[in-house]
């Protein structure tokens, strides 16, 4: 029977891997951590289990939610499911009740508070232009200069658009994809109303799929390696050979981070182009602080934003991960905060939530995790790679690979529907 490698333990790569294993396909994870994951894993910080980042989903996600159910993780129980709310301090709260759609989001649009009547009517109408648009533009451009076609006032860019782009795509809108950004829009606000809930994890994210998914191909006759660093690819007779050891594998999906996929196949000739260009992504960074409070400080909602401020989105895991008093902090793109030092970025912050939202003036202890390429920069017109390579019985996958049907940023759905995907691809070819 034929084997499968698959490179990274990621969210990509255990999609694919969990695709494969249920069609009685016997695959090979190699992950160079010890903890699966990739960029959304649980990690320890100072003693404390955490995760490496604070993600937020949404109810349009619904191949990672399928995949959960598959590998025996229930929806309902691993994450808080709450209809779409988006408070931004000052003053700002956008609310979709539990309506049909899409008079659920004519509501929340209608009821919105903290917009003036011009603020309320310019963002009616640039959600409704993009709807009637089917949600496409004729060219791609960035965020910042749609806002002005459509003449969003400053205001408003500042608590809704500002933080719905850099939260959504994690590019600042100067350079942000308008169409990418349209493309989430479409399938939350334009689709169920389901699909706009917002679905806060219980579980850290390496319980919430990646580790059952592992249990899955190991159940189904595959196995998952950690601590397995693949630094190589060479072709063997009709097959592969992984790194330096001497199995060979009929094919190879690689669901490695772009610039790791990059530095993988720079010993194929044919590759040489899209290993190249992979090398070459440029990336956005996201910052997230910790700050435990006593077990009584907690804020009035799971998830709050603060416009014009270092601290963007503020998280209380006291909601969610039975952790009272727990704050997580989400600084996401670049921005000024990238001149602070560590312990001068955590003491702003610290003095933001105290100033803005009330929280105690010093927290009892205090943590910080820099990913400086959490993400690929979703500028547009990226000329994003397909599944399919140069390479016989090589594909790629990874949320910046070309998306199904539309292109989606650098988010746990994108990952997992691109793993499907490849997994799809070389199911077709078997």
């Amino acid at each position: 029977m034929k084997k499968i490698a698959i490179l990274g333990g990621g969210y990509a790569g255990m999609a694919a891997a969990v695709e494969l294993a249920a069609a009685g396909v016997p695959v090979t994870v190699f992950e160079a951590g010890k903890v699966l994951g990739g960029r959304a894993r649980k990690v320890t910080l100072e003693g404390r289990e955490v995760d490496n980042g604070q993600h937020l989903l949404i109810g349009a996600y619904g191949e990672l939610l399928r995949l959960m159910q598959t590998v025996g993780v229930d929806p309902e129980m691993a994450f808080l499911r709450q209809p779409l709310e988006l408070a931004v301090e000052p003053g700002f709260r956008l609310a979709c009740p539990r309506l049909p759609a899409p008079l659920h989001l004519a509501a929340g649009l209608l009821l919105a508070r903290g917009l003036s009547v011009t603020e309320r009517w310019c963002l009616i109408m640039a959600i409704r232009g993009a709807e009637n648009a089917g949600w496409m533009l004729p060219a791609d451009c960035t965020v910042s200069v749609w806002l002005q076609q459509n003449r969003q006032p400053d205001e408003l860019i500042a608590r809704f658009w500002q933080p719905l782009t850099v939260a959504a795509l994690n590019t600042p809108i100067e350079k942000a994809s308008t169409q990418v950004l349209l493309n989430v829009l479409r399938d939350s606000l334009g689709g169920a109303r389901e699909a706009s809930d917002l679905l806060f994890p219980k579980l850290d994210f390496s319980a919430l799929f990646p580790e059952a998914a592992a249990r899955f191909v190991e159940a189904h006759g595959g196995e998952v390696r950690l601590g397995a660093m693949v630094k190589s690819l060479r072709r063997a007779d009709d097959g592969w050979q992984v790194g330096e050891g001497e199995e060979r594998f009929s094919a190879v999906i690689c669901a490695l981070p772009p610039h790791r996929a990059g530095m993988v196949m720079e010993g194929l000739p044919e590759l040489t182009g899209l290993a190249a260009q992979l090398e070459a992504w440029e990336y956005q960074p996201i910052v997230t602080v910790y700050l435990q409070y006593a077990a009584d400080v907690h804020l009035s909602r799971p998830m709050t934003g603060l416009a014009d401020s270092l601290a963007q989105w503020v998280f209380d895991r006291g909601y969610t991960h039975a952790t009272p008093g727990l704050i997580a902090v989400v600084i996401s793109a670049e921005g000024e905060h990238q001149k602070l030092g560590r312990e001068a970025l955590m003491a702003a912050v610290e003095r933001e939530l105290h100033a803005r939202l009330g929280l105690p003036a010093q927290a009892e202890w205090r943590g910080m995790i820099a990913e400086k390429r959490a993400t690929f920069a979703c500028v547009p017109e990226m000329q994003r790679p397909s599944h399919k390579t140069a390479a016989a019985g090589l594909l790629l996958a990874g949320d910046y690979t070309q998306g199904q049907p539309r292109d989606y940023p650098a988010t746990l759905e994108g990952a997992v529907r691109s793993g499907v995907g490849a997994a799809r691809e070389l199911l077709a070819r078997l």
